[in-house]
């Protein structure tokens, strides 16, 4: 991992608002009661599912919290469009952290002068942040749905909604749903493997 300089490292904390400890805190997980998957539960998961498979065009608006080396929390706003993306956290001073690219490229601007460059966003906010988001399976655990061809095991709440997703060495819990919506849409999404935590917990989603 890309060891950073000190003026980044604390101009990183600043951008993310140094709230971190407190943030995760603030938003503790209250447990929701899982229940085995039956299949009613399962087959209204693959409707879901089914319904948001043609929905490549979207956007997020949340607070989110990240663990790590230098993680902190802030306003995100993220905005996919198939396989091109833009994913902007705006710290409490207002400076900006924002992740751009496509299937191929990764664009990070806001850590040092000039934007950083790599092909797997995951790996470039690992080596420049010392943070663990696993941001390819994340926009599908954002939309409540599994990350096709890996294995999965879902537990499911009262309303046969997902209250958790174990896949690919996480564990995704859902706390909240805009279940109003059609289909029913994530509001608190917790992932979390070991010591690495990503905590959205989502104001608004928006379709094209």
């Amino acid at each position: 991992m890309s060891v950073l300089t000190q003026p980044t490292a604390r101009t990183l904390r600043l951008l993310l608002s140094m709230t971190l400890i407190a943030a995760l805190a603030a938003c503790a997980p209250m447990r929701v009661k899982q229940n085995a998957p039956t299949s009613e539960a399962l087959a209204a998961q693959d409707a879901r599912e089914a319904a948001l498979a043609g929905k490549s065009r979207w956007t997020l608006e949340a607070r989110i919290a990240v663990s790590g080396e230098n993680g902190g929390s802030g306003d995100l706003v993220w905005r996919q469009d198939g396989d091109t993306y833009s994913f902007s956290v705006r710290g409490a001073n207002g400076k900006t952290l924002r992740l751009s690219g496509d299937a191929g490229r990764a664009v990070l601007e806001g850590v040092d002068a000039q934007p950083e460059v790599g092909s797997d966003p995951q790996v470039l906010l690992r080596e420049r942040l010392g943070t663990d988001v696993p941001f390819a399976a994340l926009r599908r655990w954002a939309l409540g749905l599994r990350v096709d061809g890996e294995p999965a095991q879902l537990q499911f709440d009262d309303r046969q909604l997902p209250a958790q997703l174990v896949q690919n060495g996480w564990t995704v819990e859902y706390l909240d749903w805009f279940a109003d919506r059609n289909p029913a849409l994530p509001k608190k999404v917790f992932a979390t493997r070991g010591k690495d935590k990503v905590k959205l917990i989502i104001q608004s989603w928006s379709f094209d």
